[in-house]
């Protein structure tokens, strides 16, 4: 019996030992430069190491020299690639290794030539690279852009950008990129107001309850605004100038020329009627939350219009954070007690545990009563003669 295991474990030693040759054999194969003289230095190796070893046993007391003599052999072919099998690991660290560079499409050649004012040469390199790297986004933009703006053909550039889009496995950041890229081109190019209005929808459509759709929403919001500056640019009509006031040095009072103020009620009326059409316009709701606390100190309208933002999915940190810090400062302001302001603070930490908002809360959190000592008005609060539940026209958030 104990035979019979030392035979196995002998064969198993064997094969573990020819595995490890083979496995070292193929691996210097694998790494070398020239792998046909690595053959060579193996066919050789094998037959002179057996027969040094059979001479060398029948010399007698030559033997010794003729295995040192080998041994010199040996160590002037194979030092070399021990060396680097043992230290490659340290050396890769610094040249990056023997494994070939990473293939990246070049577009170098095809920006000189568009900035040598030679944009169809350039369409054509850059269209030689996308034969080879067909979902490059950075040669599709390229592409796009160069026929958008060196070659004035928005078309084309929106058949590309659209072609790309369109592939199943395009992922969604970038279908939200190019399609942001061409509402751009639609308003700067064309002055296509509608036209950029489509490509925007297309996001929120495409990726409904996303960030991407999210951020496409809130352009829409201010696509009026945006298209009226650049279709003023496109018109270049002058301005109007009126005729200023005459004898400034002898008038009572100026006070009529300075600009008129909105008066918030009709402030916060218009932006209540603008998010009823784009409820997720963030600056707008912030905004008129700002008016409801500071000008008609109702904290409970001003929290509903906080509440409807922090609650929002698809919000950043950073975000919903600031938010929840803006509606502790309305409630310090308004004369909120510390605990209330307190549990607003902590949602903070509660939601982003792991993030630097909830540092920074923490820390305000610690500084609180002193806060709420330095800031807290006691002062009666007049609420004027606008009216009062003008934020409650459309639908009421829960509170945060």
């Amino acid at each position: 019996m104990p035979r019979i295991f030392d035979i196995v474990l002998g064969s198993a030693g064997l094969v573990v030992a020819v595995g490890l040759i083979g496995w070292g054999i193929f691996h210097t194969l694998k790494k070398s430069d020239d792998p046909a003289k690595m053959l060579f230095k193996l066919a050789f190796t094998v037959p002179f190491l057996v027969g040094c070893l059979w001479l060398g046993s029948k010399m007698g007391p030559f033997g010794p020299f003729l295995i040192v003599f080998m041994a010199i052999i040996m160590t002037v072919m194979w030092t070399p690639h021990i060396a680097e099998m043992l230290f490659s690991p340290l050396t890769n660290l610094f040249d990056g290794g023997s494994e070939p560079p990473e293939k990246k499409p070049l577009y170098s050649i095809a920006l000189t030539k568009r900035n040598r004012g030679k944009p169809h040469e350039a369409v054509a390199e850059i269209r030689q690279q996308l034969e080879k790297f067909p979902n490059d986004f950075e040669g599709i933009m390229l592409l796009a852009r160069v026929q958008a703006e060196s070659l004035t053909d928005l078309p084309g550039a929106e058949n590309t950008l659209e072609h790309f889009c369109d592939r199943p496995d395009t992922p969604m950041k970038l279908v939200a990129a190019a399609y942001t890229q061409l509402a751009d081109w639609r308003l700067k190019l064309a002055a296509d107001v509608e036209g950029a209005r489509a490509a925007l929808q297309k996001i929120v459509t495409r990726f409904p309850d996303t960030e991407a759709a999210l951020q496409a929403e809130q352009r829409l919001a201010h696509l009026v605004e945006t298209g009226k500056v650049i279709l003023a640019q496109h018109d270049r009509q002058g301005l109007a100038v009126p005729e200023g006031a005459q004898n400034i040095g002898l008038l009572d009072s100026t006070a009529f020329l300075k600009p008129q103020e909105i008066e918030p009620g009709q402030q916060a009326a218009a932006y209540v009627q603008h998010l009823e059409a784009h409820p997720h316009d963030t600056e707008a709701r912030e905004k008129l939350a700002m008016i409801y606390a500071k000008d008609f100190h109702r904290l409970d309208l001003a929290t509903l219009e906080l509440a409807h933002l922090i609650n929002e999915p698809k919000h950043k940190p950073k975000q919903v954070a600031h938010w929840l810090n803006l509606l502790a400062d309305f409630q310090i302001e308004l004369g909120v007690d510390v605990a209330t302001v307190r549990a607003t603070l902590e949602q903070i930490v509660d939601q982003f545990p792991s993030l630097p908002v909830a540092d920074i809360a923490q820390r305000r959190l610690a500084h609180l009563n002193s806060e709420f000592k330095g800031r807290q008005k006691t002062a009666e609060v007049k609420l004027g003669n606008y009216e009062q539940n003008i934020g409650l026209k459309y639908g009421s958030p829960r509170k945060p």
